[in-house]
Order: structure tokens, then sequence, then C-alpha cells
């Protein structure tokens, strides 16, 4: 998982460095011209700062991370006491890539605003092509260009542990049975139709408090919470629209009453390491639990369909 969200944050960057790499390579190559002359770097950036309009503020900052330049803001104002500061200890500049001409740094807090921001660097080299700074922008990632990712991973199992004190304490309980457990069968009914035939492309059963959460397709930001009376009440179909199953679900509507019977027998299979809530969604493939625990895992459905008893309370 950590895998995967590193390459969608790679791609993005690179994104965005594909939107500013030419203007900043254009005005740290004006700069170099008067490398040493703080007033005439502030003329170049000031005239350039158009170039980078989504740029909150550009500046240029020495290989020790003196800032060079006043700060130069996108309307023009020009702030000339942030000369001599020390940037060194910055997150774009303790990152950087010397092998790289441009790079971006990692997104971080703005001292400023607070909001999430992002700085790009070019390198600005003399005459002999020594690296003797960089020009900076700052931007808020929010007024970049959005482009989309395709994210077509497949989820690997993750395991997170949960609170130690429960862990501590894990084999003075036992599980108690629940409402719900003396219904799981009709529960599993209803739910197998509420997702293949009525919409719901993500479901959470709440096992130890009877109780469950429905995500509509069609409605996806506000889902919907029902006590076991009304989940095990058929007349519950009736208030979700039939939808036929969602084409780009990633689970064949046949598992789904698979996935239910695993998570019926997990609940079941020991009562000091018991399952206190497992979700299923159609759309990503993925399968989460929690356990008596406080223990998480999050999976794929395929996986989850393969692993035995043992792989979850050992031999």
């Amino acid at each position: 998982m950590e895998v995967q969200l590193s390459n969608r944050i790679i791609k993005r960057k690179q994104q965005l460095s594909i939107q500013i790499k030419q203007e900043l390579s254009h005005i740290a190559s004006a700069c170099s011209h008067f490398w040493k002359q703080g007033d005439k770097i502030d003329s170049v950036l000031f005239i350039n700062r158009k170039m980078i309009p989504k740029a909150k503020l550009i500046y240029a900052i020495r290989n020790d991370g003196t800032q060079i330049s006043s700060n130069i803001l996108q309307d023009g104002t020009i702030i000339r006491n942030t000369r001599g500061q020390n940037l060194l200890n910055r997150p774009y500049l303790s990152d950087k890539d010397p092998s790289q001409f441009s790079t971006l740094s990692p997104v971080y807090l703005s001292l400023s605003d607070r909001k999430p921001s992002i700085t790009a660097l070019h390198q600005v080299t003399d005459m002999s092509g020594e690296i003797v700074g960089y020009v900076a922008a700052d931007f808020d990632i929010d007024d970049f260009r959005n482009s989309e990712l395709e994210i077509n991973e497949t989820l690997p199992w993750r395991q997170i542990k949960g609170d130690p004190s429960i862990r501590k304490n894990l084999f003075q309980q036992k599980r108690t049975l629940s409402a719900m457990d003396e219904k799981l069968d009709q529960v599993n009914d209803i739910i197998t139709h509420l997702v293949c035939k009525r919409g719901i492309f993500h479901t959470k059963l709440h096992y130890s408090s009877s109780r469950a959460t429905l995500w509509p397709y069609e409605r996806p930001y506000e889902y919907q919470l029902h006590v076991l009376d009304e989940i095990i009440d058929p007349d519950v179909c009736l208030a979700y629209q039939k939808h036929d199953y969602p084409r780009d679900a990633k689970v064949k509507s046949g598992k789904v009453r698979a996935v239910l019977e695993r998570l019926k027998d997990l609940r079941n299979a020991d009562e000091t390491i018991y399952l206190r809530s497992g979700s299923l969604n159609v759309i990503n493939a993925t399968v989460g639990l929690t356990f008596s625990c406080d223990g998480s895992h999050y999976m794929s459905v395929d996986e989850f369909l393969t692993k035995s008893d043992s792989f979850w309370f050992g031999v």
C-alpha cells in the first residue's frame, strides 16, 4: 500500500513539474547573468513573474541556503526584508536532488498561511556550469490544474494495529452473542440483494453493535445507517432504487455472498479473537476487517477468499 501511494504521489508531482519546468528554467537562466547583484535579480524576477501565474511568490537562493533576492509576489509586491534569511532547513532545500536541474519539494504547510504548499526549484549555474544557487517558486497545491490519475491497483494485504490497551486485555474477554449474530443468515440475504440489485456498492456490518452502514452508488456521499430490525426487514429493499450491478465493480456479483459468508465464519470461529466488524466495497474490491484485538486488516476480495482460518488465528 505504501508503494502504491508513493507511486501516485510521484506521478502527480511529475504532472505538476511539466506545467512549470520550462518557465522556471527561463527565469533561472536570466538570473544567472546577475547572480551577485540582488537588485537586478529582483528586477528579473519581477519582470518574469507573469510567466508562472500560479506561483504565490518567486525568489532566489544561494547554495548555502541564503536568500539573495526579495520575495516577489504575483501581484507585483516586493518584500525586501526577506533578503539574507537562511532557508537551509526548509523542506524544499533539505530534500533537493543535486542531480536534477528542476525539482519539486514534498508538500508542506506554509509558515505564512498554513496551506498545503509546494516549492519548485531550478538550478542556477555560472559560465563554467557550476551550481551557484536556485530560483524558487512557491505554490498552493490547489492552484495547479488537476489532471486525472488512473488508479488500477490491487490492494495488498495490510494490517494496522489498534489500541494497545485492548490487545493487552484480549484474553480476559469473551465474545457476547449479539442480536445480529442470531440473524446473520437473514442479514446476509438482504445485504446480498442490496449490493447486487439495489445499488449498494459499499457495506459495513457492525456485528457487535448489530447495525449496518450502506453507501448507495447514486449517492456515494450519503451513507445510510440501519439498526438490525431495519436490515432484516425485506421492506428495506424498497428504500433503495433498483439498480443494475455496477459495470465498474471489480468484484463479480457472484462473489458478494461468498464474502459475507466468510465474514460470518470469522465472526463465529473463535470466542476470544473474533470479528467485530467487516466491510465490502465492490468498486475497488476491498474487504476490511476489525477484530476483538482492535487490529484491522485490509485486502482484496480474491486474497480474502483464499485465506484459511490458520491465517487469522494461527495453527
